[in-house]
């Protein structure tokens, strides 16, 4: 029956694959479709460069173009509804919820096609014995083995054949199991796991080398993380906290619980990391856009290119702390080149340089900052911040110099208002260690309370 097995599990990753394909593709479909309709004539063409000018295809694309902009405008005017009924609405900027809402008819197909998959998992076993396949049935009969004549038993290595043989049955009982959604049962409660967890402890003195010993950890490494690499590297999304709150949660529980195979020496949770990595860069690379217009464009705050703006640069801040929520899992190097190098130098930067020097500037630094791991900056030594982040550093010095510059012969309060916003630079300066940019602001600006401010950070 393995080979049936095997069939019924692809169907039901290839199910879940091409949901989250279909949110993948229709977020880079609205973006594309807004970055064009906010473009000059000429960039307009790029988008559609296959398209006559005149003719069928381009009535056909415009038309395209027109119903995803609706749908996309109906999905976001239903979830600012659901925000202003729950309470939500005030301190919510656009860019950081998710956009995974279906259509009934996508919602219909995906449960009928998972139905039909569990309809016929149902059926494996069906013309089979319960004690060839019922793992309680299967255990009692080992159990029995090793309790009576445990010299064979061990001679047999049993012990080592257990794991493969209660492989497919449990990858059966954890055909629709995905943490990535929150109705998820936690495996460690599943009928498997209590029915294996105790095998092997009865009361007689533990034999030194029992295999029977490792059986749940060695199921966990070839059921559960093979699985969880399937799932990291077709169906998680990056772009959703939620998701990535909970995928970090079940792999944060496995090197807790499971130190013993889940570690960097284990070739399946190398396999898993990989896949966690491969991920995240491939969003890198085709889910982030920044769009960048001349900053007369951006002086009106209720125009398309403004909105259009402001929702890329938050739901790269989004990704920018989902990202780093991998903290403690993935090594500081690999998170600060995908999260600085990849993130914040390359996009998110680029946004600030673009955007009105002031007091949204500040806010936007302090959402990135909050992202940062506090340890990364624990242990520094001197003056200077991580390496990465100096052209972040000399942004901030950037922003106080020109905050400074552009109160200069404003009235008294513009410019108590400006001295605050410097002092707020330094804050943030200090908080990331960059100790020698904040004794710059502070000397340059005449900020005499530098001592101050860099402890109260």
């Amino acid at each position: 029956q393995v080979p049936l097995i095997n069939e019924l599990e692809s169907a039901m990753h290839q199910l879940y694959k091409q949901r989250a394909s279909r949110l993948v593709q229709r977020r880079q479909d609205d973006i594309k479709d807004e970055s064009s309709e906010f473009s000059s004539h000429s960039n307009k063409a790029l988008m559609a460069p296959n398209l006559e000018s005149f003719g069928r295809d381009r009535v056909i694309y415009q038309e395209q173009v027109k119903r995803r902009t609706a749908e996309r405008e109906a999905r976001r005017a239903r979830r600012r509804q659901a925000r202003e009924q729950t309470g939500k609405m005030a301190d919510h900027l656009e860019g950081l919820s998710s956009d995974d809402e279906e259509t009934s008819t996508d919602i219909t197909n995906f449960n009928m096609e998972r139905d039909r998959i569990l309809k016929e998992s149902s059926k494996v076993f069906e013309d089979v014995l319960e004690s060839f396949y019922s793992i309680d049935c299967i255990k009692s009969q080992f159990e029995a083995w090793r309790s009576k004549y445990f010299a064979s038993y061990k001679d047999a290595y049993i012990g080592l054949c257990l794991p493969k043989l209660f492989n497919p049955l449990i990858r059966l009982q954890l055909l629709i199991w995905t943490p990535l959604e929150g109705k998820c049962r936690d495996f460690e409660t599943m009928l498997w796991f209590e029915s294996l967890l105790f095998y092997g402890c009865e009361e007689q003195e533990q034999v030194k080398d029992d295999a029977d010993i490792s059986l749940l950890p060695t199921i966990v490494e070839r059921v559960v993380l093979p699985k969880l690499t399937v799932i990291s590297e077709n169906i998680w999304d990056p772009f959703s906290t939620t998701q990535t709150s909970r995928m970090v949660g079940i792999v944060q529980k496995l090197v807790d619980g499971y130190p013993s195979v889940v570690n960097a020496e284990n070739k399946n949770t190398q396999m898993l990391l990989k896949a966690l990595l491969l991920r995240m860069r491939r969003t890198l690379d085709d889910d982030v856009f920044m769009p960048l217009y001349p900053k007369n464009i951006l002086e009106n705050k209720n125009s398309g290119p403004y909105l259009f703006f402001q929702r890329q640069f938050w739901s790269s801040v989004k990704l920018l702390g989902n990202f780093l929520q991998w903290y403690g899992i993935l090594s500081n190097k690999t998170l600060q080149e995908l999260s600085i190098d990849g993130l914040l130098n390359r996009y998110i930067l680029m946004a600030f340089q673009n955007s009105e020097y002031g007091e949204d500037s500040i806010k936007k630094a302090q959402s990135v900052i909050a992202c940062f791991p506090k340890q990364w900056f624990a242990n520094l030594k001197g003056d200077k911040t991580i390496s990465q982040l100096e052209n972040f550093c000399r942004y901030l010095v950037h922003l106080a110099d020109t905050i400074y510059r552009n109160s200069i012969g404003c009235s008294d309060v513009e410019k108590r208002n400006a001295r605050e916003h410097i002092k707020q630079i330094i804050k943030l300066l200090a908080s990331i260690r960059a100790l020698d940019h904040a004794v710059t602001v502070a000397n340059d600006h005449n900020v005499k309370e530098l001592k101050i401010l860099i402890e109260g950070k």
